[in-house]
């Protein structure tokens, strides 16, 4: 390490008080002021990278990383998790004619059922997601096409959107509620799951539909107009988005108080994803008893009301299962990268240390004339 500090009246060779040879008359010069901060000479401390202060620094960085990504590696692989399509593409597939003939002008929803098979059982909570590929909700304008003040209930935004939200602001007249593209396109199948049992009966697995959103998304950010009283009232006068089927307030019907802009499913879908396949969150699979898993392995129905058509952009529509731990779902890149990072520094450091000790013998051994 060096430090190094500068005199900037020794440097310059004068007192920078002493008056120019051009006198008061002159014409003032464009130089800057010879002082250390305009001249660049502020005491500096360089570090000097030596072999005693880098090689520690690579063995360090490998030993530490290392082991973190082998942790972060492993739990991400004990995390289970199930994915099944049920797009339709293929002519074999139980929803293959749901995929060809429905779209957005239907009134009755496309009813399909996929079977599949656990394997293995997941233990403790199970999170339900739904899945799209080849959706661009990180479109610019397609994230815009929303009036922010409008979903967090303010009267004046409900009568009166953003002219953000067009074409989605107006139909037949009336104001949009909610308005924008991101609200008009929301994710509208409805999925049901079933455990076939030993004698062929199936039991319905509970879903829970609570929770699912951010709590400051559903207490901050959204918010129905009048406080959440006679929501019909509220949205009086507001028309529906172009492709719902029902109005904002009758979301949900059986349950009054998950209905309006706090209705959890669509609070999900506003959250807009950053890539063009992205899994947002549908229901929770609570465990209920400690002694038996929350999915036993075994055969499985999804009964699938097709309301969402996919295929005019080349999508893909998909169900995962999957249980979560501390550091999330799975996804065993960052352990991948911790690892790969370690690995790399320890090697260098293997490498730098049979150079500087190659070639600092031979410099020690050499006779050196004065």
């Amino acid at each position: 390490m060096m430090a190094s500090s500068y005199n900037a009246k020794e440097e310059d060779g004068h007192h920078s008080g002493a008056s120019s040879h051009g006198g008061a008359g002159a014409a003032k010069s464009k130089k800057p002021d010879n002082t250390a901060f305009k001249q660049q000479r502020l005491p500096a401390w360089q570090p000097i990278l030596t072999a005693g202060t880098v090689l520690p620094a690579f063995f360090v960085i490998g030993l530490i990383f290392i082991p973190i990504g082998i942790g972060l590696y492993v739990t991400s692989n004990n995390i289970k998790e199930f994915e099944i399509d049920y797009t339709g593409v293929d002519i074999n597939s139980p929803c293959y004619s749901c995929a060809k003939n429905f779209s957005w002008n239907n009134t009755a929803p496309c009813l399909c059922s996929v079977e599949f098979t656990l394997e293995q059982p997941f233990e403790s909570n199970v999170f339900m997601y739904y899945g799209l590929s080849n959706f661009y909700q990180n479109h610019r304008r397609y994230v815009k096409s929303r009036d922010d003040s409008q979903l967090n209930g303010d009267r004046s935004a409900l009568t009166t959107p953003s002219k953000e939200c067009e074409p989605y602001r107006t139909s037949d007249g009336h104001p949009i509620a909610p308005c924008g593209a991101i609200a008009n396109s929301l994710f509208n199948d409805t999925l049901e799951l079933y455990h076939i049992d030993i004698n062929g009966t199936r039991n319905t697995i509970p879903l829970v539909k609570k929770g699912i959103a951010w709590w400051t998304d559903k207490h901050v950010k959204f918010r129905n107009p009048g406080a959440n009283n006679n929501l019909s009232v509220a949205f009086q006068g507001t028309s529906k988005p172009v492709n719902w089927r029902r109005p904002v307030y009758e979301l949900d019907p059986s349950d009054p108080d998950n209905n309006g802009f706090i209705n959890e499913d669509f609070i999900v879908w506003m959250r807009t994803a950053a890539l063009p396949t992205f899994r947002k969150l549908y229901r929770i699979i609570q465990k209920k008893s400690s002694t038996t898993p929350t999915l036993p392995s075994g055969r499985y129905v999804l009964n699938i009301a097709y309301n969402y058509p996919v295929l005019s952009f080349d999508g893909r529509k998909r169900m995962i299962l999957s249980t979560i731990s501390w550091m999330g779902g799975k996804n065993p890149f960052l352990g991948i990268a911790y690892i790969t990072v370690g690995s790399i520094c320890f090697f260098l450091g293997v490498v730098l240390l049979i150079i500087h000790h190659k070639y600092d013998t031979r410099n020690n051994s050499a006779d050196i004339p004065n």
